[in-house]
C-alpha cells in the first residue's frame, strides 16, 4: 500500500509569518483587548463554577457508565454537561479483570523481549518546552493487549458515542463517519509503584504553530479570528479534517483527526497519585489563540510555542486557565478517560506513588479521507512491527515474534485499517 497522508511544510521564515499573521488577525478582530476580555470573563465564570463543584467534593468530570452508553440511556442533561466540560470518565468500559489481565500481558510482553535492556529513552523532545516533560511513556505499539482493546466492540461503541457529540455535517459537507474509527496506535504509560515524577506540564496536542498559521485552522477558528466569539462552536467539525501538521524531523505529530484523546486504565488509580488534569472548558482554546495578540508578547512569539512541540499553557502567559485544572476522579482498572481534542491537559506530579499507574493511549479518530490515508500507513507499520509514522522510528518490536500480527485482526480491526469496507 502506498502512503498518501500529508504533512504541512514548515516555512523557513515562520517567525516572519508570525509577525504578518498577528497584523492580519488584529485587523480582522479590530478590538483584540475587548474580545480577550469577553473570552476571559466567560472562562472565569466557568472556572468559578468548576471550583465551586470541587469545594463541595464533586468532580468537574462527567462520569458515565459503559452500560448506559451501550443501552442508549445517557440523559440529555448529562450530554449537555459533557459537551460543556469536554471530558468524561467511562466507568466499567472494560471489566476490571480484563484490564488487569491486559496489564499482566503487557508486562510479560516487555519482560520476555528484554525491553528494559533495549530501551534508549525518549526518541524525541515533543514535550521539551514544558516545565515538567518526562512522563513514563514507552514506545510500544503492537502488543496483543493494546490491539485487542483497540479492536474491541466495547471500544468501538464508546468511540461512536463520543463522535456523535460533534456536529459532523455542516457547511454542506459530511466531515466524518461517526460509527467507524481508524486504529490510531499510540504508546503506553508504565509507571511503577514508588515512582517520583514531575508529571507533565499543561498543554494541548494536534497542532501548535499550525493553529495560527495554517489556512485550514484559520477556517476552524474563523469565528474567533473575526470577533464572533458568541458563534464559535468547538464541536463543529468543519474543516478540522483538512488540517495537516508541520512535518518536523524526529518529532511526534498527529496525521489523523481525533475527536477525543483518551486512555484506558490498566491499574487502579487514586486522587493525588499523578493523575490526569484538564481545564474542562473546550472554548478555552479562544483564550490560548488570542493571548499572543496582546501587546505584552514579542511580535515574533506565540507564548512559548515552538515547531514540532506541543502547545504549552503556562502560569506566565495563561494564569487564568491554570486556575481551572481539574483532576480526574479515582479510577479502577478498565475505566477509560476522554477529553476533547482542544482541551488543555496535564499530568500532576507524584512522590513515591502508591500502586501502579499504567494506561494504554487509545483515542477516538473517526473515518474520513484524512484518517483513512493514515490508517493505511498503520496497516503497513503493523505488518512490519515498526513504529507508526507519527512517532520516532524506534522500531523496538520489529523482531519480536510474540507481537500482534495482521492475521490477528478481527472484522472491526480490518475495517479500522481500511482493509474491509
Amino acid at each position: 500500500m502506498e502512503q498518501s497522508f500529508t504533512s504541512a511544510v514548515l516555512p523557513e521564515d515562520y517567525k516572519d509569518n508570525i509577525v504578518r499573521m498577528k497584523k492580519e488577525l488584529r485587523s480582522k478582530i479590530n478590538d483584540v483587548e475587548g474580545l480577550f476580555k469577553e473570552v476571559s470573563d466567560k472562562i472565569e465564570n466557568e472556572i468559578n463554577e468548576i471550583n465551586a463543584l470541587k469545594e463541595k467534593g464533586h468532580t468537574a468530570w462527567p462520569v458515565i457508565s459503559y452500560a448506559d452508553i451501550a443501552a442508549g440511556n445517557v440523559s440529555q442533561d448529562t450530554l449537555q454537561n459533557l459537551k460543556k466540560r469536554g471530558c468524561l470518565v467511562v466507568k466499567g468500559h472494560f471489566a476490571r479483570e480484563q484490564a488487569l489481565n491486559w496489564d499482566k500481558s503487557m508486562v510479560d510482553y516487555l519482560d520476555s523481549n528484554n525491553f528494559d535492556a533495549q530501551y534508549r529513552g525518549p526518541g524525541d523532545n515533543f514535550f521539551g518546552t514544558l516545565e515538567a516533560s518526562k512522563p513514563e511513556i514507552f514506545p510500544i505499539y503492537w502488543s496483543h493487549a493494546q490491539m485487542e482493546a483497540r479492536q474491541d466492540e466495547r471500544m468501538a461503541n464508546v468511540q461512536s458515542f463520543l463522535n456523535k457529540l460533534w456536529k459532523f455535517e455542516s457547511n454542506g459537507k459530511t466531515w466524518f463517519d461517526p460509527d467507524t474509527n481508524i486504529i490510531y496506535p499510540d504508546r503506553i504509560r508504565h509507571r511503577r509503584p514508588g515512582t517520583t515524577s514531575k508529571g507533565l506540564g499543561a498543554h494541548t496536542d494536534s497542532g501548535a504553530l499550525e493553529r495560527w498559521l495554517l489556512p485550514a485552522y484559520q477556517k476552524v477558528f474563523r469565528n474567533i479570528f473575526t470577533n464572533h466569539f458568541d458563534e464559535y462552536d468547538p464541536w463543529d467539525a468543519a474543516y478540522r479534517t483538512e488540517v495537516d501538521e508541520y512535518d518536523v524531523p524526529n518529532t511526534t505529530k498527529c496525521s489523523a483527526f481525533r475527536t477525543f484523546q483518551g486512555w484506558t486504565a490498566l491499574s487502579d488509580m487514586e486522587i493525588g497519585q499523578g493523575l490526569l488534569h484538564v481545564v474542562p472548558i473546550p472554548v478555552a482554546m479562544a483564550y490560548v489563540l488570542l493571548r499572543p495578540l496582546l501587546n505584552d508578547v514579542p511580535e515574533d512569539e506565540l507564548c512559548g510555542v515552538a515547531p514540532g512541540r506541543v502547545l504549552p499553557v503556562s502560569e506566565k502567559w495563561h494564569p487564568l486557565l491554570m486556575k481551572g485544572l481539574s483532576s480526574i476522579p479515582s479510577l479502577e482498572a478498565g475505566d477509560s478517560v476522554w477529553w476533547h481534542c482542544d482541551v488543555i491537559h496535564s499530568v500532576a506530579p507524584v512522590e513515591n506513588q502508591r500502586g501502579w499507574g499504567n494506561v494504554m493511549y487509545i483515542p477516538a479518530a473517526p473515518m474520513c479521507e484524512k484518517n483513512l490515508a493514515y490508517a493505511r500507513s498503520v496497516a503497513q507499520a503493523l505488518s512490519r512491527g515498526e513504529s507508526p509514522n507519527d512517532f520516532p522510528k524506534e522500531d523496538y518490536e520489529a523482531k519480536w515474534d510474540d507481537r500482534f500480527k495482521v492475521e490477528n485482526l478481527n472484522t472491526i480491526g480490518k475495517k479500522s485499517l481500511g482493509m474491509e469496507s
